[in-house]
């Protein structure tokens, strides 16, 4: 991947998640991974597809277990919005 794709990728990262904390870091060595950053701390790899003439960019993210809360409970529920009364 090129230089000047791994920097749109993370602008695109960037404002997709609104955050400037994450950086996307070019291999140091030739055949090693593409990193994605947050902080310090990885959190994945980045890789290119291109086929039939179409390139596109996949983020794996990895978490490890021992990086989870012990018990995060349930996910909130989504606030629906209410309906506007009639007037």
């Amino acid at each position: 991947m090129t230089k000047s794709e791994i920097e749109r990728v993370q602008a695109y990262l960037r404002r997709l998640l609104g955050t400037e904390r994450i950086s996307v870091v070019p291999p140091k060595h030739a055949g090693m991974s593409i990193e994605v950053v947050v902080g310090d701390e990885v959190i994945g790899t980045l890789h290119r597809d291109a086929e039939d003439g179409e390139v596109s960019y996949a983020v794996h993210l990895t978490i490890l277990e021992e990086d989870l809360l012990p018990d995060a409970g349930p996910a909130p529920r989504p606030v629906t919005p209410k309906p506007r009364s009639a007037r």
